[in-house]
């Protein structure tokens, strides 16, 4: 008997392009002997989700997610609900793709994405959940609080798809003068922080945005998450955390930052102030919030080869985005002296 693949995509990422190429792609998997069909996402809330949940529940074997971080964030939700979930195979055609850039999946050539199944590689990756006092969903890359969150509710559909990543690093370069103070306490494995804080991640890789060295010396599926507080609000210093992340990942020494590997998190306010939690991209709640680890939950289709070369080395964001950053940072650091 065949096993059996669904293909969920989002048909207003790749535009055009990925329509085109459909038949190809599905005939990377058939060729791999999966019978595979399609869903094509709908307006309805949770459309991905719902169905990979379905599917699993069905009993397919693969399910192939194809569409950016928010279809692939969705397509997750469905999967990790259950104890044996099937292999998830991801064809990135949104406009960031953090996750993909993470686990080295082609990020330009959808086709080429699809024949990773050829070469019958997996990596078992560690899955979080967050539970606040309104909601509990899963995810697989990233989640945060502080202003650089509001980047990404910030930035126009339009800009991303025009500009991808870039448009996430010049909104960041405007919205550095309006950081605020908030006063946190993040409970983790090992300890207590209370105090101030710009910045908190709780992240499971180490892409977050376009930078790829948020969290420099990442293990996949280590059971752990990164855990990293900036415990600054002065403008001058944010500027400088963010130029070490671009250039080195020396972030991670840096006595206004807290580092920690860790398999528990949560994160509080230390008054009524609004703290707003960012899944994935996605707003995810209000803190406080509670992130508990999934180790090595879901078999992802990936390229190992790829991955074991990159290991201790890290693929910088190209020069044309770092330095319209560096020039947007440059502007504005002049502006507030």
């Amino acid at each position: 008997m065949r096993k059996r693949a669904r293909l969920i995509y989002n048909p207003t990422s790749g535009r055009e392009t990925f329509k085109r190429q459909l038949p190809d792609i599905l005939n990377e998997y058939e060729k791999a002997g999966y019978e595979t069909s399609t869903f094509c996402t709908t307006p309805e809330a949770l459309s991905a989700q719902k169905e990979a949940d379905r599917c699993t529940i069905d009993g397919f074997d693969l399910i192939i997610a194809a569409g950016g971080d928010g279809t692939i964030n969705e397509v997750v939700n469905g999967l990790s609900s259950h104890k044996a979930p099937p292999k998830l195979a991801i064809i990135p055609s949104g406009t960031t793709n953090d996750y993909a850039r993470a686990l080295k999946i082609p990020r330009y050539d959808f086709v080429k994405a699809a024949q990773l199944i050829h070469k019958n590689q997996t990596v078992h990756m560690d899955i979080g959940k967050v539970k606040t006092e309104t909601d509990e969903k899963y995810f697989m890359n990233i989640g945060a609080a502080g202003f650089l969150t509001e980047v990404t509710y910030e930035v126009p559909p339009n800009m991303k798809s025009l500009f991808g990543s870039l448009a996430y690093f010049v909104k960041g370069a405007e919205l550095l003068p309006r950081v605020g103070k908030v006063p946190v306490k993040i409970t983790y494995d090992d300890g207590v922080y209370e105090g101030i804080a710009s910045l908190v991640f709780v992240a499971l890789t180490n892409s977050v945005g376009g930078f790829e060295k948020i969290a420099p010396d990442k293990t996949l599926g280590d059971g752990k998450f990164t855990l990293i507080v900036v415990k600054t609000t002065n403008f001058a210093e944010i500027l400088r955390l963010i130029t070490m992340i671009m250039n080195d990942g020396r972030h991670i020494q840096h006595p206004k930052v807290l580092y920690k590997k860790t398999s528990y998190v949560k994160a509080e306010t230390q008054n009524d102030q609004q703290l707003m939690i960012n899944i994935d991209g996605e707003y995810g709640g209000d803190a406080p919030a509670e992130f508990t680890m999934f180790k090595q939950h879901l078999e992802i289709i990936t390229d190992l080869d790829r991955m074991q070369l990159s290991i201790n080395t890290h693929d910088l964001i190209s020069e044309e985005k770092e330095e319209e950053f560096k020039k947007r940072v440059r502007e504005l650091d002049t502006r507030n002296e």
